[in-house]
């Protein structure tokens, strides 16, 4: 296949779907019917064309039958006064009116014959265009009817274009709003967590969080332990915090000997007490 014809079979394709997307069957139908009527209208014309053909001619039959009739009462006249070549020349004029009635009664016969065709053509047309108006206008109910079930169905079921639309517009809303929500609730699980209190940008990772959360809770339990020790509750602890600077390490304080041993002199041999 050419590349020409192929391009003639796709243009003609997609015109006929073009077409049929178009295509209402209800306004065919009343074109149809419509060029039915404008048949039915010339089919009339005709027979009344005809019927006024046939009605001249037997208007032309009736003067020539009158004529002829006058002929023939002269040419009695005429030979009644003894001019025979006058009833001749009457009756010679009556023969030559008899041969154009006789044409003209066969062109009668004719129109006649023709216009009962045509009024028979014309009432067999206005039964079909009666019949095909009766259907056209069941049709076309049935069609409306269905195209109005088609609509609430693919309302129902959203499948319509503009439910389409709208099931669309729904959906893009849910969608942000979802959005929305887990946005929310990222950022504020970031905000428990402790991960956006640095406004200036910089955010620690999990591993040093951890870290300072456990150094936190080892420097609350020294303070506690070297509180204790000063009120003489308990030991000293090996790791004592500063006061006031905490998560720094003190060096251990010496602590005083409970039980003070006086100091003995030696003595050499000899000397007194």
């Amino acid at each position: 296949m050419s590349v020409m014809k192929r391009l003639s079979m796709i243009f003609r394709s997609k015109a006929n779907k073009a077409l049929d997307k178009m295509e209402d069957p209800r306004e065919t139908l009343d074109y149809s019917y419509q060029r039915q009527l404008e048949l039915l209208q010339k089919v009339r014309r005709g027979v009344a064309d005809v019927a006024t053909s046939r009605k001249r001619v037997e208007l032309q039959i009736n003067q020539l039958q009158q004529q002829a009739r006058k002929l023939e009462d002269q040419g009695r006249k005429a030979l009644g006064v003894g001019r025979e070549d006058l009833a001749r020349e009457a009756l010679s004029r009556r023969s030559g009116l008899q041969t154009q009635i006789a044409d003209l009664q066969v062109q009668h016969n004719n129109l006649q014959g023709e216009e009962e065709k045509l009024t028979l053509a014309s009432q067999r047309l206005q039964t079909k265009v009666d019949s095909f108006r009766h259907k056209k206008e069941t049709i076309k109910a049935t069609y409306t009817a269905a195209e109005a079930q088609t609509r609430i169905n693919e309302a129902f079921s959203g499948i319509s274009e503009e439910m389409g639309d709208v099931g669309l517009a729904i959906q893009r809303a849910e969608d942000k709003t979802a959005q929305m929500q887990a946005r929310a609730g990222a950022i504020d699980e970031l905000l428990a967590s402790g991960a956006l209190d640095d406004f200036s940008g910089q955010r620690g990772d999990d591993i040093q969080a951890e870290l300072d959360r456990m150094g936190g809770g080892n420097d609350i339990e020294l303070e506690l332990a070297r509180m204790k020790a000063e009120l003489g509750q308990g030991p000293a602890p090996r790791d004592a915090i500063e006061p006031g600077r905490p998560g720094q390490q003190q060096a251990p304080q010496a602590q005083p000997s409970q039980s003070a041993q006086p100091t003995q002199q030696y003595r050499q041999p000899g000397e007194g007490l």
